[in-house]
């Protein structure tokens, strides 16, 4: 089937979710201009709801960079990172962002007429992700003169211990005073708890509407996922992210009742393990539904379920929910998860992206995919490339690649 014929449904509520995208933004932009109120920068995975139980304006760098990968600007900017220092290496988040500060550019112009991020009042980080954010946020600190304050998550976790929780729950406590000092506030448990609440149901919702992706034909696609995720990254703890989802979610329902698939005669199903190549979302998004396959559930979408959070406690279930992260936990926890979700979602076959700067984000490069194939006799391809710098993949081998794949698929059926 040739990608001119190939028919995607799109989805409704996109609309929705970039009109809350673009209002997110746009609060920020005037915050930081007018000093008020106060902006923190978060990681995507760091203590949101402590920033937002004390009134601040969240930004968070990542979902910048996505945008400069997105709308590939990111590959041109690296380079001005790496003449800082910043090795080709390590994060294309950390030296597509960078770069483009140096170089005072930002999508945002072009998508918001928005002409540069916000200024920051405080950086705050986890490194539950990877050590690049501290580097990454401490840069900024010192550009804009802001304290720069973190948590240090522990790595490889097997099972997660009360000794895990307790680290991490008195480092989260510990950015109390620090955050004060920087809002003028005092800190409020009745805040806490409501930011928690909130992000709890945000983080439910955000899974009913992946788990959606179970029902066969699949009503949402992985690609669909990556444009739709915003709020439950920069929106957990708000009531609006729950509006936009809950939209969301009921038109995924009524696809699934009406029989209705992402993909037109969807034939193949596919797990994504890894990071999106952010600058080539259409693109494989049409190579896949060309071949009558539907790429529809993936580890990286799933980052931002934390069912562990609890209002009640919401210093531990914070800690708890951000050390069960898949990408802190060791390889045993990593494949138990992994194939649970080839169960769940029904899966024939499974992409693995190697993403040349963001290892920890990939896991195909210590056997886990051949041991994985083994274990469930589910095939797998890996797929060479990068989340943000598109001069480490190729176009031509990723589709002759993918094309043998699903013929091989094909095949086994």
């Amino acid at each position: 089937m040739s990608e001119e014929k190939v028919v995607r449904k799109k989805i409704a509520a996109a609309a929705d979710v970039g009109k809350f995208m673009a209002d997110y933004y746009y609060e920020l932009d005037a915050a930081s201009k007018k000093g008020d109120p106060k902006i923190a920068w978060c990681t995507s995975v760091g203590p949101a709801e402590i920033l937002r139980a004390m009134g601040f304006l969240i930004y968070f760098p990542e979902t910048h960079s996505a945008m400069l990968g997105a709308t590939r600007m990111a590959t041109d900017l690296i380079p001005e990172a790496n003449a800082l220092g910043y090795s080709p290496d390590i994060c294309s988040y950390l030296t597509a962002d960078i770069g483009a500060f140096v170089k005072g550019v930002t999508p945002l112009k072009k998508v918001f007429n928005i002409d540069s991020i916000p200024k920051p009042d405080v950086l705050v980080y986890n490194t539950n992700q990877c050590r690049d954010v501290q580097d990454w946020f401490e840069w900024y600190g010192k550009k804009f003169d802001a304290p720069v304050i973190g948590v240090h998550t522990h790595r490889n976790v097997g099972n997660v211990t009360a000794a895990h929780v307790d680290s991490i729950a008195k480092q989260m406590e510990a950015l109390i005073a620090p955050l004060e000092k920087v809002s003028g506030k005092k800190f409020e448990m009745d805040k806490m708890k409501e930011a928690v609440r909130l992000s709890r149901a945000c983080s439910d919702i955000w899974k009913k509407i992946l788990d959606t992706a179970a029902a066969a034909p699949s009503p949402l696609t992985f690609f669909d996922g990556t444009t739709l995720m915003g709020p439950a990254v920069v929106g957990r703890g708000t009531q609006k992210a729950l509006d936009v989802f809950e939209k969301l979610l009921a038109e995924l329902e009524e696809r699934i009742a009406n029989g209705e698939g992402a993909v037109q005669d969807e034939r193949h199903r596919i797990y994504w393990d890894g990071m999106p190549v952010w600058g080539r979302l259409s693109a494989h998004s049409k190579m896949f539904a060309a071949l009558n396959t539907n790429v529809m559930a993936s580890t990286y979408c799933n980052s931002w379920i934390f069912s562990a959070l609890d209002p009640e406690d919401p210093f531990r279930s914070m800690a708890k929910a951000y050390t069960e992260l898949f990408i802190v936990r060791d390889d045993a926890a990593k494949e138990k998860y992994i194939k649970e979700m080839l169960s769940f979602f029904k899966v024939d076959g499974v992409i693995y992206h190697d993403a040349k700067t963001c290892p920890n984000n990939t896991n195909c490069r210590y056997g886990m995919s051949q041991r994985l194939s083994e274990e469930t006799g589910i095939p797998s391809l890996t797929i060479h490339g990068d989340l943000n710098d598109l001069r480490m993949l190729s176009d031509e081998q990723t589709k002759t690649n993918v094309e043998a794949f699903i013929e091989q698929l094909d095949e086994s059926r």
